[in-house]
């Protein structure tokens, strides 16, 4: 019965296909009204695209039963395969870089004021190791990702003492310490951190006095990481018993080494008095842009006066950097006055400068944050902090929330 009405259907469209032939040979076809008002006339302008071939139509009317119809069309909607121009169009999911670098990128100084690649206010603040030929354990990824992840930090001081004890300049083991700033450089570029290259002077107190060799290695320096814009570079810590003209005259034979190798290259300058007397490069500024100045206060020891005297000249548009502080006196050791470090942060983030702590180690005194008898290098608790390290890494954290 099915067959056979298959066959009959198929006569039926035949029929009725000759007898509209038949009809338009003969006679004009005259369309009802109410059929010829909702008929749209063919012109010159209209798009014609949509419209079926009559002799394709009449083709497949002849050549598809029902049956059939309904099979492909049941094939057609249960699988649709794409093809191969939808494919092509599919585009790569977006890679944003949230790291520190990745949002922020180079950094430069303008009007008194660090800032970003887009010319935003921007601010550094984190940790600063403390001798690395003497803590060298600190010096690795582990300990800078914590500080950048758990701890929010953006930036890490990698502080290569020149004199002391086993100096760069005193006898201490050039290859091994040179080595040591380059891993901790690339550590900090992997996790998107900002790193500042410290020629740590102090006991040697003018740094007119190991010139050509900090001329040396941070021509080295500038030149292996010339295309790394996360790094800057601190070319005097603490000057102390000398005067700002050496200071000065020392900071405009250094600076054009670095700027050789790293035109755009942020560098920050110490001042006398253990990087204390601002008015100076206030007064007789270094010659070249792209430039901070250093301060740096001890909580315990130094108040109301340095903080006013500072306040001071970044009022004028003094570009300043406090690339070391502490929350115990200026020994590095003694006791904790946190009530004048929280004044001395609260101004710091006033007036939005960056900011770096001393000191990531394990050495017994106040101003390391990691007591003796820890040996971890990350996920620290109370039994692994002092109790300046309990405090600035607590500050950090709320920072970062």
């Amino acid at each position: 019965m099915k067959a056979f009405m298959q066959k009959k259907s198929k006569r039926l469209v035949l029929i009725g296909c000759m007898v509209i032939l038949l009809c338009t040979s003969c006679a004009p076809l005259v369309i009802p009204e109410d059929v010829a008002m909702h008929t749209t006339p063919i012109t010159d302008e209209t798009d014609t695209t949509d419209i079926p071939n009559s002799t394709e139509s009449t083709a497949a009317l002849e050549t598809e039963t029902p049956q059939e119809s309904m099979t492909a069309s049941e094939e057609s909607s249960d699988e649709i395969l794409p093809s191969e121009s939808t494919e092509a169009k599919q585009e790569e999911p977006i890679m944003t870089d949230t790291t520190p670098f990745g949002l922020h990128g180079a950094l430069h100084v303008a009007d008194g004021k660090l800032k970003d690649v887009h010319g935003a206010d921007f601010q550094l603040y984190g940790m600063s190791t403390h001798g690395i030929g003497w803590y060298p354990q600190y010096v690795c990824k582990e300990t800078f990702q914590y500080l950048k992840e758990e701890c929010g930090t953006n930036c890490i001081r990698l502080a290569m003492y020149t004199a002391e004890d086993a100096g760069y300049c005193t006898g201490g083991d050039k290859a091994f310490l040179k080595q040591l700033v380059m891993d901790g450089v690339n550590y900090a570029t992997e996790l998107g951190m900002y790193v500042i290259i410290d020629w740590h002077i102090l006991s040697d107190n003018n740094p007119q006095n190991h010139k050509e060799e900090a001329k040396k290695f941070l021509g080295e320096m500038s030149e292996t990481f010339k295309n790394q814009d996360n790094v800057l570079y601190e070319i005097c810590n603490e000057p102390n018993n000398t005067d700002w003209n050496s200071v000065k005259t020392y900071a405009e034979e250094v600076i054009p080494v670095i700027r050789a190798n790293d035109p755009d290259a942020v560098v920050i300058v110490g001042t006398p008095t253990w990087s204390q007397d601002l008015e100076c490069p206030l007064a007789e500024p270094v010659g070249f842009d792209n430039l901070l100045y250093s301060l740096h206060f001890y909580a315990g020891t130094h108040k109301d006066d340095l903080r006013n005297r500072a306040q001071q000249c970044i009022d004028k548009g003094l570009p300043v950097f406090v690339s070391e502080f502490g929350m115990c006196d200026a020994s590095g050791n003694g006791w904790n006055d946190f009530d004048s470090a929280q004044k001395w942060l609260d101004m710091i983030e006033e007036n939005n400068l960056s900011f770096m702590c001393w000191a990531l180690g394990n050495r017994n005194e106040a101003c390391c944050i990691i007591l003796p008898d820890s040996d971890k290098l990350s996920q620290w608790g109370d039994g692994d902090l002092n109790e300046s390290g309990k405090w600035i890494l607590n500050y950090f954290k709320n920072k970062k929330n």
